[in-house]
């Protein structure tokens, strides 16, 4: 009876012991954040902060105005109640633009690289001009996408003009709805 009683409390001390090793196998912690706006849209998570890869262009192509071919990106709206507007939606892309460009029409790079800015077109292909509201687009209710295009544009020089190197550049966004 005794060594029964031995064995079950050696069984209860070892069972806790090997719990007490086992309670943690990883952790780690989950933040959720964001907005509440006042906007008969939501902006799509995906759609808030992108990066938009133009790739590695040749300064050749860039000579004399040229420009890279353009990569497509979106802003995607959700949850869109447009019973209140007459107009739709217009957004605004602000940043810096290029010292060249004396139209406001091209972003300017910063980095290792420079000769060049980056333009964003429109869903019809229009140029947009930054800091600029775009012409009123119409949404309808639920989900819609506004589409856009990026290129990066050579600042109108010959080769010379234009330094190999890495770049970006960032345009903030801002939606307007009438």
């Amino acid at each position: 009876m005794k060594i029964k009683s031995i064995a079950m409390a050696t069984l209860l001390v070892l069972g806790g012991a090997s719990a007490a090793n086992a309670a943690d196998q990883g952790h780690g912690k989950v933040t959720f954040k964001g907005a509440i706006i006042e906007a008969p849209c939501s902006i799509a998570p995906e759609s808030i902060d992108q990066t938009i890869e133009l790739g590695q262009i040749s300064n050749m192509a860039l000579a004399d105005g040229g420009k890279s071919s353009p990569k497509a990106f979106e802003i995607a709206l959700q949850n869109c109640n447009v019973s209140s507007l007459t107009k739709g939606v217009q957004l605004t892309f602000t940043g810096a633009s290029a010292a060249f460009d004396e139209d406001n029409k091209t972003l300017g790079i910063v980095g290792t690289g420079s000769g060049a800015g980056v333009q964003i077109t429109s869903g019809n292909g229009e140029v947009v001009t930054i800091n600029t509201a775009t012409p009123f687009q119409q949404i309808q209710d639920g989900s819609n996408t506004l589409q856009f295009s990026a290129y990066l544009k050579g600042n109108g020089g010959d080769v010379s003009t234009i330094t190999a190197g890495e770049f970006s550049s960032v345009a903030d966004f801002t939606l307007s709805y009438e």
